[in-house]
């Protein structure tokens, strides 16, 4: 498996250390789901996740340490029509398996990993590796192979460089595939600025796309720039946008441009009711930042504590090319060693959210969602 070799040299290596302390932690979450919705042709869909994993630290002089972690995701799920059809899957594939390298202020962490970043929350130009979703309450996401470096200054200042390998599958945002052959690179500089702070992101990729006139595919390099800032204000203010550029003329495809703008406030309502609000612009032009055919979405959500165990949040978003609302509402009870969810949309039938095109055969359409879930 990838680097899996790599994690366990890492493995051997750290035991020659002497550590002065070292522990082996097993975790799980095991979740359990039942959902109902009349649009579709199977209207009942049940599954069932578990994600164990594996942690083993070990403590070093001067404040180091060194960790490894190793988890599973085993899903399965079974849609049916009761009385009539019943139609089944299941997989089990690798959810995390890292290595890292820890100081106060530097850590290295190299194998299939979370990487994420940037101000937005809701609608998100800088979801390049990622695909959290803000209506999950789980917040569950594959991972990316690959290495990360991380440098933080005593200004509070942070400097990030990464490199991935072994991704072929595109992530979030990206058209094409991407090339086996070299790695993509990239980094991160972020910096406080009076009352907020500010980040500039780059990274760059070989793609690869079917030829228009024969059966082979062209590879084509490509180049992603971002940048965003957040600043408290009394008001939570801040903005997101990024561009992604291919060498190579493919039509509208060839650039893609996205900005979001966004801010937070907590009413002084009971418990304290909070909201955020988001506006996304996105658009594909055949020349850079041309806007010919824009898309423009509208995200908010509300999130209220009714209690000590008890949270009620409500997500909505708007497609203001299309006219369409989608509404998500979901009332949390916690108790002693597990959670209970009770969730209730309302979504078009013909569902667009961008980069969630793969939720529609599930959450079209209206319908509730019921999760029981035990973390260990």
């Amino acid at each position: 498996m990838k680097f899996l070799a790599i994690i366990l040299f890492f493995i051997l290596v750290s035991l020659q250390f002497g550590a002065a302390q070292d522990s082996l932690t097993l975790q799980g979450q095991l979740s359990l789901w039942l959902n109902y919705n009349g649009n579709n042709d199977l209207p009942l869909y049940a599954g069932a996740r578990y994600i164990p994993g594996l942690n083993y630290q070990i403590k070093q002089k001067n404040d180091r340490l060194i960790d490894f972690e190793a988890s599973v995701n085993i899903n399965s799920t079974v849609g049916f029509l009761p009385f009539d059809s019943l139609n089944g899957d299941g997989t089990i594939k690798p959810y995390r398996i890292w290595a890292r390298y820890s100081s106060q202020q530097f850590e290295i962490r190299l194998g299939l990993q979370k990487i994420n970043f940037g101000s937005a929350s809701l609608l998100r130009p800088l979801m390049w590796f990622d695909q959290l979703d803000p209506r999950d309450p789980l917040q569950l996401t594959d991972g990316v192979w690959g290495f990360l470096a991380r440098y933080y200054f005593l200004n509070n200042a942070n400097l990030w460089l990464w490199g991935l390998y072994g991704n072929e599958r595109p992530k979030t945002w990206e058209t094409g595939s991407t090339s086996q052959r070299l790695p993509e690179l990239g980094g991160r500089f972020q910096t406080p600025v009076p009352k907020g702070e500010i980040a500039i992101s780059y990274h760059f990729r070989e793609a690869y796309f079917d030829s228009l006139n024969s059966t082979e595919r062209t590879e084509i390099a490509e180049n992603r720039i971002g940048i965003d800032g957040k600043w408290d204000l009394g008001i939570g203010l801040w903005f997101e946008g990024s561009w992604i550029g291919k060498n190579h003329k493919l039509g509208f495809l060839t650039n893609q441009e996205m900005l979001t703008i966004g801010a937070d406030y907590t009413f002084g309502i009971g418990n304290g009711l909070n909201a955020i609000v988001e506006h996304l612009f996105l658009a594909y032009d055949e020349k850079a930042f041309q806007f010919e055919n824009p898309i423009s979405f509208t995200g908010a959500t509300l999130s209220y504590p009714a209690g000590i165990s008890d949270n009620v949040s409500a997500v909505f978003f708007f497609d203001w090319t299309h006219g369409d609302i989608y509404n998500f509402i979901n009332w949390k009870h916690q108790f002693n060693k597990f959670a209970l969810y009770l969730m209730a949309y309302w979504n078009p039938e013909d569902y667009s959210m961008p980069q969630q095109q793969d939720k529609g055969e599930l959450f079209a359409g209206k319908g509730i969602q019921i999760m029981f879930v035990l973390n260990h």
